[in-house]
């Protein structure tokens, strides 16, 4: 019954670093692959209907060609889908989304993890916009032009005045704001500045995981509070610091369950952080998804709640976000 759920429900994962391994040569996603975790053929074998894709800049590259790393990025997402467009679409809006599901394809939703991308220049966002993006990770762990990240926290430093007119302007462009990897006084500005919904793709809850990368109930609880939603991830330090190989699909319900307990069932979802972590075993590929349904299903909860979940609460801010 579990696997029959899962594959009716809309599954929307909100956090992957895959597409950098096509980038690479490494492997191409439209093709099935032993290694990683996610290609198109194990998304649908997994059923998952939509993709967070992040355009990760890499720490070598983020003083120097930032934009045009992540140009590299944003461009295989594009090559992936012109080359699949039986199999593959790049979704602006809510509505690309819901008829990928009902044609049977995969819908992916291209985003910037970092600010350091945008050269400080906000016509750099604006462009990227125009080619698709439709998600901005303001920080990756470190400092750039528009706000400390999780890994400076020591300063106190939160949004730079460039980084509250990238607010201002993402709200106004329509592009989701991601707070994962930012500073505590970073989310509160971005929490005081935004006029939509905001989301953490992939954050889990700092009570039951003592990790600088996770969320404390306070900030849980203001995310929630500005309609907002965070995915649960499957980074198995942030599911258990002390000893991450003991991480499983339980862990993963925990955190989840935490997070219902918390927020309510509206503001709790899945980001993997698929090729950009070690994942729990049972866990350790996108193939594995129908069994966080059976799991849930097996606790329990109601078919409306593991929808939302799933997939219905990252729809629901992408479409007031994005439209």
């Amino acid at each position: 019954m579990g696997d029959n759920l899962h594959f009716d429900a809309l599954v929307i994962d909100g956090h992957c670093d895959s597409i950098g391994d096509q980038l690479t040569g490494e492997r191409w996603l439209g093709e099935r692959s032993e290694t990683g975790h996610l290609d198109l053929p194990r998304m649908r074998e997994g059923g998952v209907d939509a993709q967070f894709f992040a355009c990760y800049v890499p720490v070598p590259y983020q003083r120097h060609a930032a934009v045009t790393h992540a140009m590299a990025r944003l461009d295989q997402l594009h090559l992936l889908a012109e080359r699949h467009p039986d199999q593959f679409v790049l979704a602006g809006r809510a509505r690309d989304i819901r008829e990928a599901k009902a044609a049977g394809k995969i819908a992916g939703i291209p985003g910037l993890e970092g600010a350091e991308a945008l050269d400080g220049e906000l016509g750099v966002l604006r462009q990227f916009y125009r080619l698709g993006i439709r998600n901005l990770g303001l920080a990756w762990n470190f400092r750039n032009a528009a706000c400390d990240g999780v890994a400076e926290s020591r300063t106190g430093g939160g949004l730079t005045e460039f980084g509250v007119q990238v607010v201002q302007e993402c709200n106004q462009l329509g592009i989701l704001l991601d707070v994962s990897h930012l500073s505590p006084a970073g989310l509160q500005d971005v929490l005081a500045h935004s006029r939509d919904p905001i989301i953490a793709s992939h954050s889990n809850a700092r009570a039951l995981c003592d990790h600088p990368r996770n969320l404390t109930d306070e900030q849980l609880l203001a995310i929630a509070g500005e309609g907002g939603v965070i995915g649960v991830t499957f980074v198995n330090s942030f599911l258990n610091r002390e000893e991450p190989e003991k991480a499983t699909l339980d862990t993963v319900i925990q955190h989840v369950e935490y997070m219902l307990d918390l927020l309510g069932d509206d503001h709790v979802a899945i980001g993997s952080d698929f090729d950009g972590c070690h994942p729990p075993q049972e866990l350790d590929d996108v193939t594995k998804y129908p069994s966080i349904t059976r799991k849930l299903q097996d606790r329990g909860h109601s078919e409306e709640t593991i929808r939302k979940v799933l997939g219905g609460n990252f729809l629901r801010v992408f479409e007031a976000v994005c439209g």
